[in-house]
């Protein structure tokens, strides 16, 4: 009797867990300082998605869209490629997915706040 090298079943992953993975990668880049929320009431209400997150999963391939606010003394093309970098390499390793897109928006510039301004 032959082994199996694949025991019968099936693992699915939640959407919620996806969206998690997909925010704490984002964070851990530099230079980002925080999601941003997605533009629109209508986009909240019909589309699975979390602060700063939307995805479309078909079949095997993940589409992802990231809304942030960028710190004001970085670049903003290499941070995205960061960012780009960064979440399609854990979603293909820590789920095995295909990533088809993912699309960084910049939704607003972090400036802080002058120390004089507090005087």
């Amino acid at each position: 009797m032959p082994s199996r090298s694949v025991t019968p079943g099936r693992t699915t992953v939640a959407p919620e867990v996806l969206l998690d993975i997909v925010r704490l990668e984002t964070q851990k880049v530099s230079g980002v300082h925080a999601l941003a929320p997605i533009p629109g009431m209508f986009n909240r209400l019909l589309r699975r998605g979390k602060e700063g997150v939307h995805l479309s999963v078909e079949g095997e391939v993940v589409d992802v869209d990231i809304y942030v606010i960028l710190d004001h003394d970085v670049n903003i093309r290499q941070v995205s490629r960061e960012i780009q970098k960064a979440v399609a390499r854990a979603l293909e390793r820590l789920v095995g997915l295909t990533v088809g897109r993912v699309n960084v928006h910049i939704e607003d510039i972090h400036y802080p706040e002058a120390a004089e301004d507090t005087s």
